[in-house]
């Protein structure tokens, strides 16, 4: 079972790194069409290729590119009505021979829609019937019969995905446009909360003094569990933070800790956030690195210690207005 899983995995990758190697001159005239519509993107497919094409059109408007996905069979009983001229008509197809997708094609052509076409096959007629056809061809599709549609409808959700993208660039979407888009989910919550939205301070942050002895440490890190207490000196300002690890660091190196202090055992130059970065920053910084973070300090700009934040508390971050 894994064997065969594998191999599917594996070809469907290889699939994909096939397609990007192909990219070019068909590619960037897909894009050019696109960005120069004046209407919507509509996406239309069969059976694996309409669920491709229901992502792409999904993808386009969490992009800020208006877009809806056209059945082709419903499209000959009332649903063509959907198209009008400035729009741009995308036809996803792997053998490239689905009547009813060729006749959506040629209404679109006569109703001087643009058409883009993901095709398994570019020597076909849904291919000769659209302005930009990009190839979406595999070797092969991955299961041990070679029948069930694995890596062709993976290369073309991707080329989907990667035109959504590149139309992005163009259009220069931004993180704040994403944000507006996103109001509600993780996503959304991460870009629109500020990191004091969601940090511990005041009375729920374990602070100490550098000078405190380790005991007076675990008792305030075992009161206000946090995971980690930030060190202040005299005038507020962060000094340094003793996490849970720092503490089983002491316990190792250390048979008596008794004459430990805090400035013994914490970390002087912590990484620290500020507390107008999003969310979305925060994470970033703890968990693109080496050694994730699961707790960071929030330090003011003139350097005065405001919290501490976990990476639990943004993935608990309820929503609320944006600050």
């Amino acid at each position: 079972m894994i064997d065969a899983a594998r191999r599917l995995l594996q070809c469907e990758a290889r699939s994909i790194e096939r397609a990007s190697a192909r990219l070019g001159a068909e590619f960037q005239r897909a894009v050019e069409i696109l960005a120069g519509a004046s209407g919507k993107i509509v996406t239309a497919g069969m059976g694996k290729s309409g669920a491709a094409a229901r992502k792409l059109a999904a993808t386009l408007c969490a992009t800020g590119s208006p877009a809806a996905y056209l059945h082709p069979a419903e499209a000959e009983h009332g649903d063509f009505g959907l198209l009008e001229p400035g729009d741009v008509l995308t036809l996803i197809s792997k053998s490239g021979t689905t009547p009813e997708l060729l006749r959506l094609a040629a209404r679109a052509r006569d109703l001087g829609v643009a058409r883009i076409g993901i095709c398994g096959r570019l020597d076909t007629a849904l291919a000769g019937l659209c302005d930009a056809a990009l190839d979406a061809s595999v070797e092969e599709e991955g299961d041990p019969y070679n029948l069930i549609p694995a890596s062709s409808a993976v290369v073309a959700t991707a080329l989907g995905d990667a035109l959504a993208v590149a139309l992005a660039a163009v259009r220069r979407f931004s993180p704040e446009d994403f944000r507006l888009l996103h109001p509600g989910g993780q996503l959304g919550r991460n870009l629109r909360l500020r990191v004091r939205d969601a940090m511990h301070s005041g009375g729920e942050v374990p602070w100490v003094r550098p000078q405190d002895p380790l005991r007076a440490v675990v008792i305030a890190m075992t009161q206000k569990p946090l995971g980690a207490a930030c060190v202040l000196d005299e005038e507020s300002r962060l000094a340094g933070l003793i996490t849970d690890g720092d503490l089983r660091r002491a316990l190792e190196r250390h048979d008596d800790i008794r004459s430990l202090c805090a400035a013994d055992v914490m970390t002087r130059t912590p990484v620290t956030i500020h507390p107008d970065a999003t969310l979305r920053d925060a994470l970033v910084l703890m968990e693109r690195r080496p050694r994730q973070l699961s707790v960071i300090p929030v330090v003011e700009p003139e350097g005065r210690a405001a919290g501490l934040l976990r990476l639990h508390d943004i993935y608990q971050a309820a929503p609320g207005p944006s600050k």
